[in-house]
């Protein structure tokens, strides 16, 4: 298992829906990766109405800040990089079911599989887009964007010629 393991489980759940549970978790996932205390800081001062609205407004249907890696990987109308089918059958191949209602590319999924295995094969994969995605969310601004980073931070150096 990765040195990163734990950052990369915090992140997963920082990148989900904050809900109810997010909440509770808060002050677990501020002790356990210090890399993101600005974002698990902010979520824990902010109104849980406030929070969901802008995590909505953030990654809503909006491709800008898509959560879905094949989307930053192939566009909107591309191949979408490996099928589902492909992603579920990598994820039973570790002894993982994938049972989530979003699809397996979904970056909290992808985050929790490299936690679990130690296999951040599909990070470094779709490295370019996650540097993508972090400098748009430090363009707008959002809390988020220490997530994007300090995962970032924890994967190797992206290939020259990146596109933000």
């Amino acid at each position: 298992m990765p040195s990163d393991a734990v950052l990369y489980q915090a992140a997963a759940l920082c990148l989900t829906y904050p809900d109810e549970e997010f909440r509770a978790r808060l002050p677990l996932l501020r002790e356990a990766a210090p890399q993101l205390r600005e974002f698990t800081d902010h979520a824990a001062v902010t109104p849980a109405r406030v929070l969901a609205a802008h995590y909505t407004r953030v990654f809503g249907l909006k491709h800008r800040h898509s959560l879905y890696l094949s989307w930053w990987h192939d566009g909107e109308s591309g191949p979408r990089g490996m099928s589902p089918a492909g992603l579920r059958e990598l994820y039973r191949a570790h002894g993982l079911e994938f049972a989530g209602e979003e699809l397996p590319d979904f970056l909290p999924a992808v985050l929790e599989f490299a936690a679990r295995t130690g296999e951040v094969g599909l990070l470094t994969e779709y490295r370019d887009g996650l540097d993508r995605l972090r400098a748009r969310l430090t363009a707008v601004g959002t809390p988020y964007a220490c997530v994007l980073t300090a995962v970032c931070a924890a994967l190797p150096a992206a290939r020259p010629g990146v596109r933000p």
